[in-house]
């Protein structure tokens, strides 16, 4: 059996590095809503925002009995890099990237699409709630 998720995801710091959260939505193929993720992850940049989005999204994928992942993010860097596009660089990304890889292994099929700020306005939205109520706002 097949089941495939929708995800978006987004993470974000303030002052990168700086106060960060991350937030994802995962949609059955209909596009309804069957998680959220909303979490504050202490001091963190944009980037490794991004990519623990990924993890917790690629957990609760896993937790869901999910076979399929079709993930969107508006960071083309990560996009990239996920893809393998570009290499990892950044020493503290690295580990972060080698555990979406091995979790990925778990998934019959599994993307990283690149789309426009706008188009992930509900994670983004999850990111900044993460954060306000992390830092007692």
């Amino acid at each position: 059996m097949n089941k495939k998720l929708i995800i978006y995801t987004d993470g974000g710091a303030r002052n990168n590095p700086g106060p960060a959260g991350i937030g994802a939505v995962l949609m059955d193929e209909t596009g309804k809503i069957i998680a959220e993720i909303s979490e504050y992850i202490g001091s963190a940049t944009n980037n490794q925002a991004e990519y623990k989005a990924v993890i917790a999204a690629l957990a609760k994928a896993k937790e869901l009995g999910a076979t399929e992942l079709e993930f969107f993010l508006d960071s083309e860097l990560v996009v990239k890099q996920l893809n393998r596009e570009y290499r990892v660089k950044d020493k503290d990304l690295a580990p972060l990237f080698v555990r979406i890889y091995n979790s990925t292994l778990g998934f019959k099929k599994v993307t990283f699409t690149h789309v426009p700020r706008e188009k992930n306005k509900e994670a983004d939205r999850l990111v900044n709630l993460a954060i306000d109520k992390g830092m007692g706002n």
